[in-house]
C-alpha cells in the first residue's frame, strides 16, 4: 500500500491508504447506501454479500465527526464518533461507490479542520430561490460535509404587519423556513438565522412606513441602489430596536439553531445624519459599539449568541473588548491577496471567536472569478487553520441584481467545502486540477469538458489585463457601458485585449457542445453556462463596438433568456429588478444615434 490522495474525493481526506485490490459493490449496497443517506445516516445494515459494518464509537475519537472506513476485500467497515461521523462516511463511501460496481481497498482516517464549515447564501439582492431549489442546495451541500448553511436576509421573510417591505420579493414563509431547517438537520446541517440589523436597511427605509428610522431620511447614494435612498437605521432611535425586536420575536422561533448573524457590516451613512452630533461628542466607533452591545442583549435575551460581521468592529480595535464574550466576529474579504493573516491575528489577540469568511467570486462578475476564487479560498483556510478560527463562511453574494447563476456559484461552493474540511489538501490546486474536480463532483461530465469551459470563462476577465477588485471589467462593460468603457482604454486596454479574450469565450463555448452531462438538470446546466458565454461575448462586443445601436437587440434577447432561466430556479420577486439592468442597456443603445 502507498500513501495517496484520490484526486476524486471531495473533501480529500485527512489520510488515506490505497491499496491495489478491488471490492465488490452490490447493486442492493448501493441502494441501501442512498436510504440510508437519506435518514441522515440512521439505518440499520442487513445485507447480503461483502459484509458491511457501520459503528458509532464516541470514546475512540476526539468528535463526533471524526470517522474512519476501511474497505477491505473480507468487508467494509465504518467506525465514527458519533452520528455526524457516521453520516460522513457514509458520504465518503458514496462518493467511491458513484457509478461503480466495486471500490478500491482503501483506509481512511479522517476530520475537518474546522467545527463550523458553511455556506452563506445571499437571498436578498433580488434572487429568492424556490423550496425545491434549496432542498438541493442542502443535500449537495451536505455531500461536501457542510454542516452550517446562512440565507443572507435583509427584507425576503415574510414578516407580518411588514408586507409593505417584501410583497414583491416572494420571501420565505414561517413554514417554508421551518421545512428547510427539519431537512438541514436531518442532513446534519444546521441553518443559522441571519437578518441584517443597522447597514443594508435600504429595502425597509425606502419605504414611508420606515423612513423615520433611518441614519440620514433624505437618503444617500451607495453602491447598492442606482438611486439615492436611505441605507443605515439611527442608532440614537429607539424605534430602531422595536423595529429589530419584532423581527427578531418573528423570525428566530422558526430555527432550531442558537445561533444569529445580526449583520452590522457596513454602516456607511453613520454619523453623516441623526447620529451625527453623538457621534462628534463620542467617537463614532463607540456609538457605534453601543448599539451593537444594546442588539446582543437582545439577541442574548432570545436564548441565540450572535454572529456578526467584523469589518466595523476592527476598524475601532480599542472597543472590540467590550462585547459580549459569546459573540462571534465573521473577518469577511473576497480577493487572493486579503490580509486574513493579519485580521485573524489581531482578533485572536483580543481573544474573540471568529470565523474567516471568504466569497466564491461569482457575483459582479457573471462568470465569476476563476483563479482569485481559489487564492481566496485557500487564503482564508491556511490564516483560519493558523490562528485558531472555529469556523470558515463561504460567501455568495448577489450584487447588481444577482446575474451569475447557480452553476456558476457551485465551483465555489464545491472547494470551500474542500478547504473548510481538509484546507492543506487544496493549498497547490490550479485552474485545471479545479475544472477536473467539478466534472467529478458538480457537472457529473462523462466528457470531461464542462469544468474546463466553467474556469476557463471564469478567468477571461483577466486576459484583458486591468482588473478592479470585487469585479469583472466585462461585467461592468455589459451593465454600465457609458462609463465603463472609455476608462477601460484609458487604463491601458487594447481591442486586441477585447478581441484576443472573444477568442477565448468563444472557444470555452464551443468545447459544451461535447460535454455528458450526467445530472437531472443536465439541460438547465447547458443553458445557464450558454448564457453566461452570450453575456460575456455581448460585453467584449459593447467594448469593441461601443454604444452601438445594433447591440440593443442582443441585449433584449439576452434579458428574455435571462426571465426563462430565473424561473427554473427561483421565485418571481425581483426578477424585474434584475433584468431591468439589461433592459435599461437596451434602452440606452435604441435611443443612441447611428454613427
Amino acid at each position: 500500500m502507498t500513501d495517496s490522495l484520490d484526486p476524486n474525493l471531495i473533501p480529500r481526506p485527512q489520510h488515506m491508504t490505497v491499496g491495489g485490490e478491488h471490492v465488490a459493490w452490490p447493486a442492493s449496497h448501493g441502494e441501501w447506501l442512498d436510504q440510508a443517506l437519506a435518514l441522515g445516516g440512521a439505518l440499520t445494515c442487513s445485507l447480503e454479500g461483502p459484509a458491511l459494518s457501520v459503528q458509532v464509537d464516541s470514546g475512540a475519537f476526539e468528535s463526533s465527526e471524526c470517522y474512519a472506513l476501511d474497505v477491505q476485500e473480507d468487508g467494509i467497515q465504518l467506525r465514527a464518533g458519533g452520528a455526524a461521523g457516521r453520516y460522513y462516511g457514509l458520504r465518503t463511501l458514496a462518493q467511491l461507490a458513484r457509478g461503480n460496481d466495486s471500490l478500491p481497498a482503501v483506509n481512511i482516517e479522517d476530520w475537518p479542520d474546522f467545527q463550523a464549515r458553511g455556506v452563506l447564501l445571499d437571498i436578498s439582492r433580488d434572487k429568492v430561490p424556490t423550496m425545491a431549489t434549496l432542498e438541493t442546495i442542502v443535500e449537495e451541500l451536505a455531500g461536501w460535509k457542510i454542516n452550517q448553511l446562512q440565507l443572507y436576509m435583509e427584507h425576503t421573510f415574510a414578516y407580518a404587519g411588514h408586507e409593505t417591505v417584501w410583497e414583491n420579493a416572494s420571501p420565505l414563509t414561517a413554514q417554508e423556513v421551518r421545512q428547510l431547517d427539519a431537512l438541514c438537520r436531518r442532513h446534519h446541517m444546521e441553518l443559522v438565522p441571519n437578518q441584517n440589523s443597522f447597514g443594508h436597511m435600504h429595502r425597509w427605509l425606502r419605504h414611508d412606513a420606515y423612513r423615520h428610522l433611518a441614519e440620514v431620511p433624505e437618503g444617500i447614494e451607495h453602491a447598492f441602489s442606482s438611486h439615492k435612498e436611505p441605507f443605515g437605521l439611527c442608532p440614537t432611535d429607539p424605534g430602531s430596536l422595536a423595529l429589530l425586536e419584532d423581527l427578531y420575536d418573528q423570525l428566530l422561533p422558526c430555527f432550531t439553531s442558537r445561533r444569529f448573524n445580526v449583520g452590522l457590516d457596513e454602516t456607511i451613512d453613520l454619523g453623516k445624519g441623526r447620529s451625527a452630533t453623538l457621534c462628534e461628542e463620542q467617537g463614532t466607533g463607540r456609538v457605534y459599539v453601543d448599539f451593537v452591545k444594546q442588539i446582543a442583549q437582545r439577541v442574548a435575551s432570545r436564548g441565540f449568541s450572535m454572529q456578526m460581521w467584523a469589518d466595523i468592529v476592527m476598524q475601532h480595535a480599542d472597543l472590540v473588548g467590550e462585547l459580549p464574550e459569546d459573540v462571534t466576529l465573521l473577518l469577511w474579504g473576497y480577493e487572493a491577496d486579503h490580509p486574513f493573516e493579519e485580521q485573524c491575528q489581531q482578533v485572536a489577540a483580543a481573544g474573540k471567536p471568529f470565523y474567516v469568511c471568504p466569497g466564491t467570486s461569482a457575483w459582479n462578475a457573471i462568470a465569476g472569478r476563476t483563479t482569485n476564487m481559489i487564492g481566496n479560498l485557500v487564503n482564508a483556510a491556511q490564516a483560519g487553520r493558523a490562528h485558531g478560527a472555529v469556523g470558515y463562511l463561504n460567501t455568495d453574494w448577489g450584487d447588481n441584481g444577482h446575474l451569475q447563476p447557480l452553476s456558476v456559484s457551485k465551483p465555489g461552493w464545491m472547494l470551500g467545502a474542500a478547504c473548510a474540511w481538509n484546507g492543506q489538501a487544496m493549498e497547490d490546486l490550479e485552474p485545471e486540477g479545479l475544472a477536473r474536480l467539478l466534472d467529478e463532483h458538480v457537472f457529473l461530465d462523462r466528457a470531461g469538458q464542462v469544468g474546463s469551459v466553467v474556469t476557463t470563462l471564469g478567468d477571461a476577465y483577466d486576459q484583458l489585463g486591468w482588473t478592479r477588485r470585487n469585479q469583472s471589467e466585462i461585467f461592468n462593460l455589459l451593465l454600465y457601458p457609458e462609463r465603463n468603457r472609455e476608462r477601460l482604454f484609458a487604463e491601458g486596454v487594447t481591442e486586441e485585449a477585447l478581441t484576443q479574450t472573444r477568442a477565448t469565450v468563444e472557444e470555452a463555448l464551443a468545447r459544451l457542445d461535447g460535454a455528458q452531462i450526467a445530472r437531472d438538470d443536465a439541460e438547465l446546466v447547458r443553458g445557464e453556462l450558454a448564457w453566461v458565454g452570450e453575456a460575456l461575448l455581448l460585453g467584449l462586443d459593447m467594448g469593441l463596438q461601443g454604444l452601438e445601436p445594433s447591440l440593443a437587440d442582443r441585449y433584449r434577447a439576452l434579458a428574455t433568456r435571462r426571465r426563462a432561466l430565473w424561473l427554473w430556479r427561483n421565485r418571481p420577486g425581483g426578477l424585474n429588478d434584475s433584468v431591468a439592468r439589461l433592459e435599461r442597456v437596451a434602452d440606452l443603445l435604441a435611443s443612441t444615434p447611428s454613427a
